[in-house]
């Protein structure tokens, strides 16, 4: 009784019991539902923090702020493919945020992602970019769901086609990409 009382075994307990209920309750379908669709374009302008950017033309955004510099650098290089219309970066902001996919994570439970970036290759085919400098736990389940969303938003209407992109930073930096259908060939193998 005297070790129950202790925050350790509190906190194991706790977790124990969320996890099991977790999984009899929680479960990924991989259902994807099309409400409407949401043009960058009519974003809410925002503010944010003090962060290097990059001023596109490509892009409906006046400023494209990376998450890291990582972003930014293959912001620069979107900006300088010929074969890209035009891309823009997806913030995890409730005002400019156009996508985020429900998944669940390692633990179990139900968390939201937000994808790096949209890349329109041409009118009909839209690229969603996950980039990614180091890899954490959740990164693979996060891609996995994407790829069933897209394959999912694929099935249910034929506007445009929806593909999945993962681009790790170190298998970036191996090879100087010319353009935008070389990193499609490169990231499509791995």
């Amino acid at each position: 009784m005297r070790n129950l009382s202790q925050v350790e075994y509190i906190r194991m307990i706790k977790d124990s019991f969320k996890k099991a209920i977790n999984d009899l309750t929680v479960e990924d379908k991989g259902d994807t539902e099309i409400k409407n669709y949401i043009k960058i374009s009519e974003a809410r302008p925002f503010v944010v923090n003090d962060k290097s950017y990059l001023i596109p033309k490509k892009s409906v955004f006046n400023k494209i702020v990376g998450d890291s510099d990582f972003e930014l650098v293959f912001s620069n290089f979107l900006e300088n493919c010929d074969d890209v219309i035009s891309f823009a970066k997806n913030f995890q902001n409730k005002e400019a945020s156009a996508l985020r996919i429900e998944y669940k994570n390692s633990e179990g439970f139900i968390a939201t992602y937000y994808p790096d970036f949209f890349v329109k290759k041409d009118e009909k085919t839209v690229y969603i970019i996950e980039t990614k400098g180091r890899e954490e736990e959740n990164d693979k389940l996060k891609f996995e769901r994407l790829q069933k969303w897209c394959e999912d938003v694929n099935n249910r209407q034929n506007r445009v086609i929806y593909k999945a992109l993962y681009i790790k930073q170190e298998e970036w930096e191996k090879g100087k990409l010319k353009n935008f259908d070389e990193v499609v060939r490169v990231f499509n193998l791995k």
